[in-house]
């Protein structure tokens, strides 16, 4: 709406950007997208392969392939999931939906506001304490095992302001940056002809299974049938004996 609204030109220049959602200014937002595709059987390898080389060149921009998964047989999936800026999220969306269908589309953040403010916290409190211990570590009177505990305490606030470091710059990727997570299915269109074509595959197997259900069914109850048989034939001759007697 807003570009056709706007001055003639506008729509094509921001149309590659269109949707695309970004953490508000002063916010921490980490946003994740979540997309069913329904695609034809024969297009899902090749449009994951299509997917995967154009985050790599970068082609919508700063991207990264985390994940990418396929299987093949009667029902064949695809999958891949990418890091990319979040003006490339609509493009590397749209590529992906090309000659298919979006059926299912999920968009969620998480604030990391919290975090953000918890790292920066720490890593502010471990820079202070490293300052106040080097400035007594350089004291004329400061004793040998003070000296020792002391340079111990500095090795581990140097690998705590490391660690603070590290979450701080995978803090700010999740912000910068947004996840979009794809999963290829066949239409359903598809997979009933593949569940009738399965279905006749295994009717020789399921008929063989019923015969030598019956066989093995017959062989166990056989000997059963002989004993009833017998017990049931002496029975009718003693009832027989029986009423001679009386007679």
């Amino acid at each position: 709406m807003l570009a056709g609204c706007g001055k003639p030109g506008m729509a094509d220049a921001g149309g590659a950007g269109a949707g695309a959602v970004a953490s508000p200014e002063g916010a921490s937002l980490a946003y994740e997208h979540d997309l069913d595709i329904r695609l034809d059987a024969t297009q899902i390898g090749p449009r994951v392969k299509q997917i995967a080389d154009a985050c790599q060149s970068a082609r919508f921009g700063d991207c990264a392939v985390l994940q990418v998964g396929q299987q093949g047989g009667d029902y064949p999936t695809g999958s891949i999931r990418v890091r990319i800026a979040p003006k490339g999220v609509e493009p590397i969306i749209g590529l992906a939906g090309q000659g298919g269908e979006v059926s299912s589309r999920n968009t969620h953040a998480e604030d990391l506001a919290q975090q953000v403010a918890d790292t920066a916290l720490a890593k502010a409190r471990l820079q202070k304490e490293h300052e106040r211990l080097l400035a007594y570590q350089d004291s004329k009177n400061i004793k040998l095992a003070d000296l020792l505990v002391i340079t111990q305490r500095l090795s581990e606030i140097e690998a705590g302001v490391e660690q603070a470091n590290k979450d701080a710059a995978q803090q700010r990727r999740r912000i910068d940056t947004q996840l979009v997570t794809m999963q290829f299915n066949t239409p359903s269109g598809q997979r009933s002809r593949s569940e009738i074509g399965q279905a006749l595959r295994e009717s020789g197997t399921i008929l063989t299974n019923s015969v030598a259900f019956l066989i093995r069914a017959v062989a166990a109850l056989l000997p059963v049938a002989v004993v009833l048989g017998l017990v049931g034939w002496i029975g009718v001759r003693l009832w027989r004996w029986r009423r001679r007697r009386k007679a």
